[in-house]
């Protein structure tokens, strides 16, 4: 059994009576919904046409949200409907990266994510969803998809040509559209004008560059309404990807560091787990703020969905933070042979910590950029291994570690560009790639994020490398060097997490 509409929108008048009928009915928050309707203007004057689109959750098959919630908030049910527990979401956002059609919101005054779930409540009484009942066009039809006698499969059977909103995402989406023009469906490839039809726009439209509105967006569609969503993951997203790099790479170092002839007594058996450990506390913490129900953040552990990157990254996480603390234990207690065992088994679990994100990031299918694993992979471990080599610097001052951190830097360097004019295959993705460096480095500032990050990293490498190979390489130097560096990653993960959020999905 699966529950599916279809919204024809031949019929469809623009009305709005769905979303006020749907906002009514489950005590959607002002400002948000759960269904809408989209207006683009195709054409030119004077043959200008207004196409609606209405739009919602598409009750996939293959739900992406289902399988990034970390805590089985949500659920496929057996009559196909998605349903959200609200009770026991913690307000992580992950959903919301993972839906590729914009279907969920976050409702500020609970701190839970919500979205529409196809009226079950009405369903189970035998009720149609309250958007169907309201439509005055009779454009809005639900029914049994594997039910051959149900008004949508006979609708879908009768009318040729029915389509779904972005088919390349493979979720398998469960609302069909009959009439409806591309540019009303494809989200991004129509323009859009700094204020809508009735209203200014709650958020600023994304600021794609000139040549790029040319080369991605069609010239003869507008969006002249819609609804905008935020960008949901800021800097706590941005200053975990820096200080979890830093903490996994200087596990990765550790092995190295009594093969080099300035790390001595403390600096070569208990800093590295020291930073390790330091930094993967700070990380958790930023992790943990940055969930909008923090108090039930044990939920990840008590209530895991085995299937989400956000669980299995704790248990890397939980791992490498035992190991490196087996790794000072063993050190106390003078067992050094042990603890140089356990540095080179770290090896695995600190490279488990810098790359999961990857993994992760490959779950957002909402977010195409960030699914380009083949480069964002590599890219986390090279992240790591400068980050965390550049604070070993300090305070091991050694000239090969100085010359590898430079090759990173100047990897990093060359895999964010990769980023920035790579190949992408979706519409979505090139869309984001291209706003990449229009991310200013911090609100109102006219530098861009993206290419300050990535100088920024260049530049501090190379100076701490003349430092040391100069013979002037004091600690504190080389430890600004160290900051600089992070504060330049920071920057390029401000671009990047920004950016693969900034292009529309609805």
């Amino acid at each position: 059994m699966q529950y599916a509409f279809v919204l024809d929108q031949r019929r469809c008048i623009g009305c709005h009576a769905c979303t006020v009928a749907c906002k009514s009915e489950n005590e959607v928050p002002l400002g948000d919904f759960r269904t809408w309707v989209k207006y683009t203007d195709v054409g030119e004057f004077p043959t200008v046409r207004r196409h609606f689109a209405v739009l919602r959750c598409n009750q996939c098959t293959a739900a992406p949200c289902v399988t990034i919630c970390p805590v089985t908030a949500l659920d496929k049910r057996p009559d196909g409907i998605v349903d959200l527990a609200k009770d026991i979401c913690i307000g992580c956002k992950a959903c919301m990266q993972a839906c590729p059609y914009d279907a969920l919101h976050l409702n500020e005054e609970t701190g839970g994510a919500e979205k529409c779930h196809f009226c079950a409540h009405r369903v189970e009484q035998g009720l149609k969803p309250a958007c169907e009942i309201v439509c005055p066009e009779t454009a809005i039809i639900s029914g049994d998809l594997h039910d051959p006698h149900s008004p949508v499969s006979k609708l879908l059977a009768e009318v040729p040509g029915a389509t779904v909103r972005r088919p390349e995402q493979n979720t398998g989406p469960n609302v069909f559209y009959l009439g409806a023009h591309a540019a009303a469906l494809e989200p991004g490839t129509a323009r859009e004008d700094d204020m809508y039809l009735w209203s200014d726009r709650r958020l600023p439209k994304p600021a794609l560059p000139a040549p790029d509105v040319e080369r991605l967006q069609r010239s003869d569609a507008r969006v002249t309404l819609n609804t905008d969503h935020k960008v949901h993951w800021g800097w706590k997203v941005n200053a975990y990807l820096v200080t979890k790099g830093i903490a996994a790479g200087a596990a990765l170092w550790a092995p190295f560091v009594a093969f080099m002839p300035s790390a001595q007594g403390f600096v070569r058996d208990y800093l590295p787990e020291l930073f390790a450990l330091v930094f993967l506390a700070v990380t958790n913490v930023l992790l943990v703020a940055d969930l909008k129900r923090p108090k039930q953040f044990l939920s990840i552990v008590l209530r895991p969905n085995t299937r989400s990157w956000l669980v299995k990254g704790a248990w890397v996480l939980m791992a490498f933070g035992g190991l490196s603390t087996a790794i000072l234990a063993a050190r106390f207690f003078g067992l050094h042979g042990l603890a140089d065992g356990l540095r080179w088994t770290n090896l695995v679990g600190g490279s488990l910590a810098a790359a999961y994100t990857a993994f992760l990031f490959a779950q957002c299918e909402g977010r195409d950029l960030w699914q380009n694993t083949r480069v964002l992979l590599p890219h986390l471990l090279v992240q790591a291994l400068m980050v965390g080599g550049a604070a070993m610097l300090a305070f091991a001052p050694d000239r090969k570690l100085a010359v590898a951190v430079v090759v990173l830097a100047l990897v990093h360097h060359l895999l964010g560009l990769m980023e920035r004019f790579g190949k992408h295959h979706t519409h979505n993705a090139k869309m984001a790639a291209a706003l990449l460096p229009t991310v200013p480095a911090w609100t109102g500032s006219r530098l861009s994020a993206f290419h300050t990050g990535l100088a920024t990293t260049t530049a501090t490498a190379l100076l701490a490398m003349l430092l040391v190979q100069g013979g002037v390489g004091h600690p504190a130097a080389l430890a600004l060097c160290a900051v600089g560096g992070w504060c330049g990653l920071y920057l390029y993960e401000r671009a990047y997490v920004q950016a693969g959020q900034l292009p529309p999905l609805s």
